[in-house]
């Protein structure tokens, strides 16, 4: 597979940094960055985003997290392996990724879970985290960037 094009983030001046940016402010809400991989893996895999998976489960391997945990993240509800709070980020991850999904797209039963693990600040870097996601996914996608095409 080749990507139709140069990642739009490396054509325009400046998205890279910008997107980064974004990326290094999320990471300031004090949510451990194991759990914040595993929220990066689980959006990447609802978006098809073969390149986020892929970096994403490098980075993680790097920082520690077992392959088990890892190749339990698509079934993460079935599986004995996460926290509460890594269940209440994946289920935030899977609602905020999902939008369009439901009519209330963060229904109050997720985002009182998550609440009740994360303070406001954490959850700010979660959700700017997530968003930060989705928006590294679309970018890939739409232009097939293949996975294996990014060092990490």
């Amino acid at each position: 597979m080749q990507a139709r094009m140069a990642n739009p983030a490396l054509v325009i001046p400046d998205a890279l940094q910008a997107i980064l940016a974004l990326k290094a402010a999320s990471e300031q809400g004090g949510v451990p960055s194991l759990t914040m991989d595993l929220a990066h893996l689980r959006a990447s895999q609802i978006n098809g985003c073969s390149a986020c998976v892929d970096i994403g489960t490098r980075r993680a391997q790097k920082a520690g997290e077992t392959d088990r945990r890892l190749f339990a993240v698509a079934a993460w509800r079935e599986a004995p392996y996460f926290t509460d709070a890594e269940r209440a980020a994946l289920a935030l991850t899977e609602a905020v990724t999902r939008l369009a999904d439901r009519s209330d797209a963060v229904p109050d039963e997720i985002w009182e879970e998550a609440r009740r693990h994360y303070d406001e600040k954490a959850l700010a870097g979660l959700i700017l985290w997530i968003a930060t996601t989705n928006v590294f996914n679309r970018l890939n996608v739409t232009v097939r960037q293949p996975a294996g095409s990014w060092e990490g």
